[in-house]
């Protein structure tokens, strides 16, 4: 079995003066990048159990950069572990990399809207059950909107993916979140994905968690969930963030 894509989708920016999650530790993500000339630095463990196996991403690492105005560059990799059939294997996953774009600032009536297309390149072990064992491709749009504690992003897109046994597929999620104090803040997502695989089914996912703040840049992330229709998944994610640069917190 390939490590799902849903385990290792790590796309996010911290910009606030208190960090607030957006992204990691959820599947949706948001449309807002990283600020200029800002790192965003993760290290975390992301899973995926199926009544097939077990998928694992972790210890992975993420790496995020405000390259240009509107602009992130992304990059995630995992060490991988998939079980399944009696059989079990570990090595380097498949690693990720992307550029996410911001259309449209945020305004006091209109949500900001960004791109963020994403490659999934096939460093994994194919024939171990490490990886996809071709270059596939991912293509989200991105809303957000804020207002007093609360924020809600969301939105969705295609996946193109041309390995033998794969299949192509749309996706998309919705997220609120609060900020509960300045060190906590807690959300709730639903996530959808249609069948990835030949002999997949489609799933619709309920994740839980959020983010604790040990200092204005350094923050624990965490979430589980699992699917309330179609193909049964428990996901989890843990992680630990980093941010600096110019203005950074």
């Amino acid at each position: 079995m390939n490590i799902r894509s849903t385990a290792i989708a790590c796309t996010l920016a911290l910009a606030l003066s208190t960090p607030v999650f957006a992204g990691p530790p959820f599947l949706t993500d948001d449309p807002e990048p990283v600020p200029l000339h800002h790192w965003e630095f993760y290290t975390f463990a992301a899973g995926d159990c199926t009544r097939d196996g077990n998928d694992v991403a972790g210890p992975a690492i993420e790496i995020n950069n405000g390259a240009a105005k509107n602009t992130q560059l992304h990059l995630v990799v995992p060490y991988a572990y998939a079980s399944g059939g009696g059989t079990s294997a570990s090595g380097l996953g498949d690693i990720e990399a992307g550029v996410k774009y911001r259309l449209v600032e945020e305004t006091k009536r209109g949500p900001e809207i960004g791109v963020f297309p994403l490659l999934e390149l096939p460093s994994g072990n194919q024939n171990r059950g490490l990886g996809n064992g071709r270059t596939w491709t991912k293509l989200p749009v991105w809303l957000q909107k804020s207002w007093g504690g609360w924020t809600t992003y969301g939105g969705g897109g295609y996946a193109y993916n041309p390995a033998p046994g794969q299949r192509n597929y749309y996706f998309g999620g919705d997220l609120i979140q609060k900020s509960i104090t300045p060190k906590l803040t807690l959300g709730g997502e639903i996530f959808a994905q249609g069948a990835d695989a030949v002999d997949g089914r489609s799933f619709i996912v309920a994740n839980v968690g959020g983010q604790y703040n040990f200092t204005p840049g350094f923050s624990l992330l965490f979430s589980a969930g699992h699917s309330i229709q179609g193909e049964g998944h428990q996901i989890y994610y843990v992680g630990l963030y980093r941010t600096w640069g110019s203005g950074a917190p």
